[in-house]
């Protein structure tokens, strides 16, 4: 099976007047079809330019990307901003819906910058499906300022979705949530990898990676760990144990 992401010693600087910013140094990864993978990291940890790198939002400044078998690593703006729209999905923590637009309008968008040559009423089916998918069919003409921020979000991941990226890429999407509308959210998410989609998504929160099957831990631009989230998850309970039992004897002695 051929990896959907690809990462070969990439690093990425920011030339700030004179200074230069190492915010990815040297990072090699592979992401393979059907993966639910978090990046994660404190601020300045190089994630969000990990994100930017893998959406194909930035340029490395060194080493090669592949996405979906193609290198992109040197394409151009026009080049990248049709891979974009054709290869990925993005979900954003603020939703960024067109307020005056209805739900299945702001699904609609992403196919009006397509090459398919695709009629309005092929668009609009296909937008319903995409809503059908993230359960808001019922809500095709609703307006943003008419929706909860959960159904927001999920209309944000229908207009991802609609025309069927390789990768479906999710920064802070549950950042403006509470955290029963999170939960719900992040159901959503798991619903659409046992599906089969590919996710990668960028988080600070412990609890919302737990919803991912592979979290990627970032410091200082470099990878620091990258391990399946049950094999994480053990590791903390056992943690919790040893940590407990320490306490118990400090209480005893």
């Amino acid at each position: 099976m051929t990896e959907v992401i690809k990462l070969e010693e990439v690093h990425k600087v920011y030339h700030t007047g004179e200074v230069d910013v190492h915010a990815v140094c040297g990072v090699s990864l592979q992401i393979m079809p059907g993966e639910f993978v978090a990046i994660m990291g404190a601020s300045g940890s190089g994630k969000s330019t990990m994100m930017n790198v893998i959406g194909c939002l930035d340029r490395p400044t060194e080493g090669r990307y592949f996405l979906d078998g193609v290198d992109v690593s040197h394409l151009d703006r026009d080049e990248l901003a049709a891979i974009r729209n054709k290869k990925l999905g993005f979900v954003f923590q603020g939703f960024n819906l067109l307020s005056r637009t209805s739900a299945l309008e702001n699904v609609e968008l992403p196919m009006l910058y397509t090459h398919d040559h695709i009629t309005s009423i092929q668009q609009r089916d296909l937008a319903l499906h995409a809503l059908e998918v993230v359960g808001l069919s019922d809500r095709a003409d609703h307006y943003p300022n008419q929706l909860s921020g959960g159904q927001q979000q999920r209309v944000a991941i229908a207009r991802a979705l609609v025309n069927s990226p390789a990768v479906l890429l999710a920064d802070e999407p549950t950042g403006n949530l509470d955290t029963r509308t999170s939960v719900e959210v992040m159901g959503v998410f798991q619903k659409l990898n046992d599906e089969g989609i590919t996710i990668v998504m960028v988080t600070h929160e412990l609890d919302i990676a737990s919803y991912t099957k592979r979290n990627i831990i970032m410091r200082d631009g470099v990878v620091v760990n990258d391990v399946l989230v049950q094999k994480r998850l053990v590791a903390e309970v056992e943690l919790r144990k040893l940590q407990q039992a320490h306490q118990a004897v400090k209480l005893s002695s």
